[in-house]
């Protein structure tokens, strides 16, 4: 080879480098379903859109005395839902976005000691709170986790019910969560959204808070669930049911 050739060839070798440290990597989520878009941040965003929706920041763990107010009682009606939710003694149930453990005790109650709640959240400042609250409240049947923004780290073919109450909206990773609660779920397993009604402009939550029942179905509709109903028990917030098939 001669010292023209070597250095032509040295010279096409640096160039494919630097070409090739040009090309965009997708990130991993973005690749993980054709769902997944970026654009610009509204107010209350985080610019990551999954099958047309914006998905909104988390709520910090700052905000737990808001999930412990005295009129979540009439605003939602938790009593109202826990009886929709048909559960049985012996239920093991999923609470993910656990919080302060508001509905966790009340699943708590509905499956009875030989059942089992497994209350996920990814902040362990909220399972610390979550803590404080249950011991408060003499509750045993219970499984703190703390799980990631992709996965809630439940035991496969275990779950009978999973509830998302005012949480499902704020996954950043709302595909890859799914597909890993669907392996937790038996055969049969609910899944159950209960988000502020986006159709209504009543409803006095933000706009990326609320989810329609369209989008609900949409979005399920990538995963192995069947749905079952939607009940319009409560005052402001959907409660939308499917089943693993």
């Amino acid at each position: 080879m001669t010292s023209r050739s070597f250095v032509c060839r040295s010279i096409t070798i640096a160039l494919a480098i630097v070409l090739a440290s040009l090309v965009p990597v997708r990130a991993a989520d973005e690749s993980a379903h054709p769902g997944y878009t970026q654009g610009q941040a509204s107010r209350d965003g985080i610019g990551k859109f999954f099958m047309g929706r914006e998905i909104s920041h988390v709520m910090g763990h700052l905000g737990a005395g808001w999930l412990e107010r005295k009129e979540r009682e009439v605003e939602e009606k938790p009593a109202v839902l826990m009886k929709a939710l048909k559960l049985k003694n012996g239920d093991n149930v999923a609470d993910i976005g656990c919080g302060s453990g508001y509905f966790t005790r009340r699943l708590a109650k509905e499956v009875g000691p030989e059942g089992t709640v497994y209350a996920v959240d990814i902040q362990p400042e909220m399972l610390t709170i979550l803590g404080a609250k249950m011991s408060e409240a003499k509750v045993t049947n219970y499984k703190p986790v703390l799980g990631t923004i992709q996965d809630p780290k439940l035991p496969e073919n275990t779950i009978d019910l999973v509830l998302f109450v005012d949480v499902y909206h704020e996954f950043s990773h709302p595909y890859e969560m799914m597909a890993s609660i669907c392996k937790s779920l038996k055969k049969g397993g609910r899944v159950v959204w209960v988000e502020y009604r986006k159709e209504d402009p009543r409803v006095p939550i933000k706009p990326l808070h609320k989810m329609s029942e369209a989008q609900v179905k949409k979005e399920a509709s990538a995963h192995p669930l069947e749905y079952v109903e939607t009940i319009g028990a409560l005052p402001r917030q959907h409660i939308i049911i499917f089943k693993k098939k």
